[in-house]
């Protein structure tokens, strides 16, 4: 039976929800998703122990935590494994292989993340993988998002390093979940780096149900009109999909999107439930 009823709360977001005095929840720049389902499943972990501090607040037991998935190698969705593993929590890990890159910014900053393949299998039961995995009976890690569209992930600003070398960095490693229901897809994405048009559309061939019921996570619209003009059409033809974009969507594409769908913005501290 597909999931007839999914709640999932923002552990981590670049904005908090006002709260009140005893529950004031902190947003940094990042993002983590607590959800539950068919299994529990942590859809990254934020940049830092914050994620632990407003689990607390939240009222959730991240022991209970079956599944963490990295959406993609970047500090601000990863680095929080490293207070995660030293609380005591440590289930299945799942990600692509290339989240361990040697990740740089153009200045030959170091941007990926704070811990090696060597560690996080010594942390967790570190998984790997490229191809589509079924962690439930109606819960796919989409593993490597093939970039099928034409204004998607056409450019990047990103580097990795490789034979001393920096190298243009396309993020084959970035993925999302994919959540059957009886009312269509629940698509998580972390960032998007690989186009959320692009992770959608995979997502509908990987699992066969071709209807979007909601899409949530990091949307990576910043500056490009064209892009953003194109997302909104495509998201103008799916039929009544709940969109909730956050982290890593600017403010004029947030604002695109609330003129076209009058959309909700969620922030850390905030539950949404599917049913």
């Amino acid at each position: 039976m597909k999931n007839e009823s999914i709640r999932m709360t923002l552990l981590c977001e670049d904005q908090a929800r006002m709260g009140f005095r005893d529950k004031t929840f902190s947003g940094q720049h990042g993002l983590a998703v607590f959800i539950e389902a068919e299994t529990t499943i942590l859809l990254d972990a934020g940049p830092s122990a914050v994620v632990l501090e407003n689990a607390r607040l939240a009222g959730i037991d991240l022991k209970r935590t079956e599944w963490i998935v990295l959406s993609h190698g970047h500090w601000d969705h990863a680095d929080g494994l490293l207070a995660l593993a030293e609380s005591g929590i440590r289930p299945k890990l799942i990600c692509h292989p290339g989240v361990f890159v040697d990740r740089r910014k153009p200045t030959g900053e170091f941007n990926g993340v704070a811990f090696g393949r060597d560690w996080a299998t010594d942390m967790f039961r570190l998984m790997e993988h490229t191809a589509p995995y079924q962690i439930a009976d109606n819960i796919w890690f989409l593993g490597e998002i093939p970039r099928q569209n034409d204004f998607e992930a056409q450019q990047t600003a990103f580097s990795f390093m490789q034979d001393e070398k920096l190298q243009p960095d396309f993020l084959s490693d970035d993925t999302a979940l994919a959540i059957e229901t009886e009312k269509g897809l629940v698509v998580v994405s972390g960032c998007s780096h690989a186009g959320i048009c692009n992770i959608c559309e995979y997502a509908k061939q990987v699992t066969g149900e071709h209807r979007l019921h909601t899409v949530l996570g990091g949307f990576h619209l910043l500056d490009d009109s064209v892009v953003l003009d194109k997302t909104i059409a495509y998201f103008k033809d799916q039929q009544q999909v709940r969109l909730y974009p956050m982290h890593c969507t600017a403010l004029p594409a947030l604002a695109r999107f609330y003129q076209a769908f009058k959309i909700e913005k969620l922030c850390t501290g905030d539950t949404l439930t599917i049913e």
